[in-house]
């Protein structure tokens, strides 16, 4: 074990280097410490490393530990470097430290803007700030939304905009176990937002553009005008765009919620799978050159070259880019060298990767791409020898079943924290939709490639429509299937992490018999089972009201136990994505399901009693008499747009808290709020301040 463990540690040198690197980037974030206490550590961690060439050889070798202290906290530091040096808010022109309400700004269209229901969006950088005449120069991205009107056809990529209209901070909604966009959005470092209405800018003449960005943008609209002239059917092609070039407006969000629930949506989003299927495309189709000992050098290049330009036409997406990286240097690593090994190069590339962008940490697909990469290499090929089939065609079929199997391995702890769910019919949609996606992928830039020709290009098009409807079909059948979905699976993220430990722990044992590895793995169950057991106690036990925040919603849950109790607009119900956005997850969170009644619950009308807490809900116009004995009232939530003063409110009821949710009008908020502080009585808005929980016991 220890023979084996030094010779994979010398094999992969980079992965002593990307680990402290990754956990420093985690402290970072977590701590927020200054700059110059890291500028400390960063220098005692390369004196340490330096003072390694004036001692003798042969007691660097006994201070071998030190050496690896001193690496370590070198890397440390310099990954919590990173994210203070990529941290938009660090940066002393950050927009938010600058901007004050009445600047005008200018802004720059980052890309072109994308059609909403109600507007167009685009991501756009703030370059100056006007102020009392004076242009500052500032910096930062914003979302601006741009009320839709015939004048919307004239932005377009690197259009300048000019504006007063106030900037908003981008919020998340506060929802218990909601997703955090706040944080999404400054790890891409935007943080504000506005809505212009016609009227309210002006475009200012010439463009600033970046030309690599401009040929992005029009090789794209190039490829999707090739692929609307041929390709019919709107579900066809949504799914042809997304699957070609990453391209996601027309997509149907039914079909993409199939693909979810059927555990292939890694077909829709761009990222290693294509890029796999591409390299291994130029390998095929550039053998002859690696025969011949003076053109053997171009095949990587060519390889590399290929990658690249895919990726730029895929849109330069992130998961394309680090897919594109990663594939790079497995071409390099087995062009110059065989002593290193894949782990190593998959090292280097997640290096170079966090060093650009150490949010991408965080990324979904960033750690999903990794997992399933490192999953295929160790356990693909045990997987593929369960059965030797001598058929061909069977074999192939079966390889490629395995590399999915493989890719589950690893994947599964991260998909089920990430999306709480667990697609069981996962094998049999695969089965399928694998080589029948890579086969039509390889058909979409034929397709491009046969533009010219009308005739050749219709057919082609014909034929791929069929293939799209085809696997559209099956997926949508499959998901018909019972029990197909393994829905509202709940994973702290130290479960998922022992979760993979006690993978990794038992993999090791079956592969290598090593008794370490089976020790790992049982500990790892064992505390994961325990930590499991708690959460499921302490969910029993809960007893929580909970005021959601639902634009122009009223939704509130009363919980007992594993049992929940919705009251509010039934329209929200009906709505699938207003339903799994806002309330799905808190529901997840507390491992509640839906019950028609609770115990200790009574109403009446706008009064409810509960757990000995006494509810009132506001939400139409109701008299109330002033008392002498005023009842008490822990709770009184208001919602839409009642009639009513909360003076005489008071007069009439003893009011421990008030809660305005996400259906009250914000003028009238701002009114209530300033009784409820002339009165002393405490108050909450859901929609500055988050979802408001009480808890019960």
């Amino acid at each position: 074990m220890a023979s084996y463990g030094n010779r994979f540690w010398k094999k992969t040198p980079f992965l002593k280097l990307l680990i402290p690197l990754m956990l420093g980037i985690i402290v970072q974030w977590h701590l927020q410490l200054y700059a110059n206490t890291w500028l400390i550590i960063l220098a005692v961690g390369i004196t340490g490393l330096c003072s390694f060439f004036f001692i003798p050889v042969l007691t660097r070798f006994h201070l071998s530990t030190f050496s690896g202290i001193s690496t370590g906290t070198t890397f440390l530091s310099f990954g919590a470097l990173l994210v203070i040096q990529n941290d938009i808010r660090n940066n002393g022109q950050w927009l938010g430290a600058v901007y004050k309400d009445k600047d005008a700004i200018i802004a720059t269209l980052d890309e072109p803007p994308v059609e909403k229901t109600k507007s167009n969006k685009a991501n756009a950088s703030v370059s100056f700030l006007i102020r009392e005449g004076k242009i500052n120069p500032a910096e930062g991205k914003i979302i601006i939304y741009f009320k839709k009107d015939s004048a919307g056809q004239q932005f377009s990529y690197g259009s300048q905009v000019i504006f007063k209209k106030s900037l908003q901070e981008i919020k998340n909604s506060g929802n218990p176990g909601g997703f955090d966009y706040k944080r999404y959005s400054l790890f891409q470092g935007i943080t504000h937002q506005v809505f212009l209405k016609p009227g309210e800018f002006e475009i200012i003449p010439g463009k600033k553009e970046n030309w690599l960005k401009k040929l992005i943008f029009t090789s794209r609209e190039k490829v999707l005008t090739i692929l609307r002239q041929n390709i019919s059917g709107e579900k066809e092609l949504g799914l042809a765009e997304a699957l070609l070039i990453g391209y996601k407006d027309d997509l149907d969000q039914s079909l993409v919620q199939s693909y979810t629930n059927t555990g292939v949506v890694h077909i829709i989003a761009i990222s290693g799978l294509h890029l796999g299927l591409i390299y291994w495309l130029l390998v095929q189709l550039l053998k002859p050159l690696r025969r011949n000992r003076k053109t053997r050098w171009l095949s990587p290049v060519l390889i590399i070259a290929g990658l690249w330009s895919f990726s730029l036409l895929a849109g330069a997406q992130p998961s394309v880019l680090r897919s594109a990286l990663m594939f790079s240097c497995i071409v390099l690593g087995e062009s110059f060298t065989r002593k290193t090994t894949i782990y190593n190069t998959m090292a280097v590339s997640a290096f170079i990767l966090l060093c650009y962008n150490p949010f991408w940490l965080w990324d979904v697909g960033f750690q999903l791409s990794y997992a399933a990469v490192l999953s295929i290499i160790i356990f693909m090929r045990p997987i593929y020898n369960w059965f030797n089939i001598k058929n061909k065609i069977l074999d192939f079929v079966w390889k490629l079943n395995a590399v999915t199997l493989a890719a589950q391995i690893l994947t599964i702890p991260l998909g089920i924290y990430h999306f709480h769910q667990f697609p069981t019919s996962f094998i049999l949609t695969n089965f399928l939709a694998v080589p029948l996606s890579s086969i039509i992928l390889f058909g979409e830039i034929l397709l491009c490639i046969v533009s010219l020709i009308p005739a050749v290009a219709a057919l082609a098009g014909k034929i791929l429509t069929s293939l799209i409807w085809l696997m559209n079909t099956y997926v949508e059948r499959i998901e018909l299937i019972p029990f197909s979905l393994w829905d509202g699976l709940q994973l702290s993220i130290t479960q998922a992490i022992l979760l993979l430990f006690f993978t990794a722990g038992i993999s090791y044992w079956l592969m290598e018999r090593s008794t370490n590895g089976l020790k790992i793995g049982i500990v790892s169950l064992l505390l994961f089972t325990a930590e499991r057991t708690v959460s499921f106690i302490a969910a029993e036990k809960q007893q929580k009201i909970i005021v959601y925040n639902v634009p122009q919603k009223k939704a509130i849950d009363f919980i007992d136990g594993r049992n929940y109790l919705f009251i509010g607009d039934s329209g929200l119900l009906a709505n699938d994505f207003a339903r799994n956005f806002h309330l799905k997850p808190s529901r997840v969170l507390y491992r509640i399901k839906g019950a028609d009644t609770l115990n200790d619950f009574l109403g009446y009308k706008n009064y409810i009693s509960y757990k000995k807490r006494y509810i009132l809900l506001l939400d139409e116009t109701i008299s109330f008499t002033p008392q002498v004995n005023k009842p008490i009232i822990d709770l009184v939530v208001i919602s839409k747009n009642p009639k009513l003063y909360i003076a005489k409110l008071a007069g009439s009821l003893d009011i421990k808290q008030v809660v305005f949710d996400g259906s009250v009008p914000a003028w009238k908020t701002k009114y209530w709020k300033k009784d409820c502080d002339s009165l002393r009585i405490p108050w909450h808005d859901v929609s500055i301040k988050g979802a408001f929980v009480m808890n019960l016991n």
